[in-house]
């Protein structure tokens, strides 16, 4: 396995000017032109984050995010439209009101979580109980009946809301290794109070539920200031909701210590029935080769904490400014070029799987699949995906893109296939050549990676434009090449950790009635 910073050689230079001759060299400066005198991110950011907002799989938002980028493609003149590739739980949020009413009255910074039942118009106001600590679970099951006519506290108590980085700034060396040992501490002995019961986090709200609890608040602090991830409810009639890592704390610290709080939660929403959803599909028509293809692939569903700003709204406007490049300066492409903006990434790549099951023919002629996801900054890295052969189109469509807009980049041949994490794992796991152009962390993991903090503002659009003007060299280079990629697999090297042989992912089924 090779890792590379690539260069410019000799040796690819004459090898591309060669198989595309002279007018790639105009056609990559043309593209790099348009992406920077005439880019349209920005607005495309504003229309598809402020305007539509968050993108949850069977939410009218979702639907109206698809009609829009229908109608924004159609606007530059390509063919678009919404294919149906399942069903699912259709729900919409509505307002979220958390205040503290005893042992005095402010109003706390939370929000319910995606699908949870809604209140009634007047809301439920209960005393505040805590997890016990229990011997087993028979202890617990006893203690079980007291949450009825109670709202439960589920997270632990963070002893710190600053993220380490703050503390190795300002903190002495000394302080800091205490607060992380009384830290580590405190999360053994909370995840050994869960473990005593008998459940776990992605459980325990249902029995609460059945017992009688009237509501269920959580704190699933990010590690960064601000910031907590937003997930689902799970639970059938009563809410759920988040609370800031602040608020949450003063109202568990007001439990613990015999206050005997109140809160007051007002949490709106609609279930909508089983819905339909949608993957949107662009395609410019190749004239050449039109029946094999080249993939811009991205997620369009998000979380609904905030607007999917990086998450993946970075990504899809990513491919739909390329494509609007593409069909401005190349609108008659050798291959066929279709854009994949995919739904519900977020339960299991579920409309890139249904697309790969539904479309056979596609897949069995991807030239290549571009994805983009998780984070607005620079393209840095590009895995051959344990495609042997990966390093020489990879390598000879790479020496086209200008070296500032790649002079970060490093690439990893063969590499190894990935099992998921986004949309081009399902084409890989189908045997189709599929990449992720990897980017900079911009501290998506604690920032915006599924938090209430994942918005327009996060967004770093030089480092987005760079990755349009990338994407779509690589898909003019990949369409314009003379050769079919080549599809073997390399085979794959030992896991270090487990000595045991990697092995290539099987396709798996998209969950096409998630509504159930």
């Amino acid at each position: 396995m090779r890792k590379l910073k690539l260069l410019f050689t000799i040796y690819c230079l004459f090898a591309i000017s060669n198989a595309f001759g002279q007018t790639s060299t105009e056609m990559v400066d043309a593209i790099v032109k348009e992406a920077n005198d005439n880019s349209q991110l920005e607005p495309l950011a504003h229309e598809l984050m402020d305007v539509i907002g968050p993108r949850l799989v069977g939410t009218p938002q979702m639907k109206k995010a698809n009609d829009w980028a229908v109608a924004k493609f159609q606007s530059w003149g390509i063919e678009a439209e919404n294919q149906e590739w399942g069903k699912w739980r259709g729900w919409e949020r509505g307002i979220t009101h958390v205040d503290l009413v005893e042992p005095r009255v402010v109003s706390l910074s939370g929000m319910q979580l995606a699908w949870s039942p809604s209140t009634s118009k007047k809301g439920v106001t209960a005393e505040l109980m805590i997890i016990p600590e229990v011997e087993d679970s028979i202890a617990f099951q006893k203690w079980l009946p007291t949450v009825k006519g109670k709202i439960v506290l589920v997270s632990m108590n963070q002893p710190t809301g600053r993220p380490d980085y703050n503390w190795e700034e300002f903190a002495t060396e000394e302080s800091f290794e205490k607060m992380k040992t009384e830290r580590d501490a405190q999360t053994e002995a909370w995840r050994a109070r869960m473990n005593a019961t008998g459940y776990n986090s992605r459980n325990i709200n249902e029995v609460l539920e059945n017992a009688g609890a009237l509501a269920i608040v959580q704190s699933r602090w990010s590690n960064g200031f601000g910031a907590n991830k937003i997930f689902s409810a799970n639970t059938k009639n009563i809410p759920v909701v988040d609370l800031s890592l602040e608020d949450y704390g003063m109202i568990y610290r007001l439990t613990e210590n015999g206050a005997k709080p109140k809160i007051k939660i007002l949490a709106q929403s609609s279930e909508l029935g089983t819905v339909p959803t949608f993957n949107t599909i662009a395609t410019i028509k190749g004239t050449e080769k039109p029946e094999e293809y080249v993939i811009l692939s991205a997620h369009f569903d998000s979380w609904d904490g905030a607007t999917g700003a990086t998450d993946n709204g970075t990504g899809t406007i990513t491919m739909m400014e390329a494509a609007r490049i593409l069909k401005k300066l190349y609108p008659n492409p050798k291959r066929t070029i279709i854009v994949g903006l995919w739904g519900s990434e977020e339960q299991g790549l579920n409309g890139s799987r249904a697309f790969v099951e539904d479309h056979p023919e596609i897949v069995e002629n991807v030239q290549a699949v571009f994805n983009q996801d998780n984070g607005t900054g620079r393209v840095v890295n590009i895995s051959g995906q344990g495609f042997l052969h990966s390093y020489d189109y990879i390598g000879s469509w790479l020496e086209a893109v200008p070296r500032e807009y790649k002079n970060e980049l490093e690439t990893n041949f063969p590499g190894t296939p990935s099992r998921g994490g986004s949309d081009y794992a399902s084409f890989v796991a189908a045997g189709a050549p599929a990449f992720s152009l990897s980017s900079l962390s911009w501290s998506y993991w604690n920032y915006t990676w599924h938090t209430n903090l994942d918005t327009y503002d996060k967004i770093v659009f030089d480092d987005v434009r760079n990755n349009a003007i990338l994407t779509a060299i690589l898909t003019y280079m990949a369409s314009e090449d003379d050769d079919t990629t080549a599809r073997e697999r390399a085979v794959l090297p030992t896991n270090r950790r487990t000595n045991e042989q990697y092995e290539w992912p099987e396709p798996r089924k998209a969950n096409r009635d998630g509504g159930k």
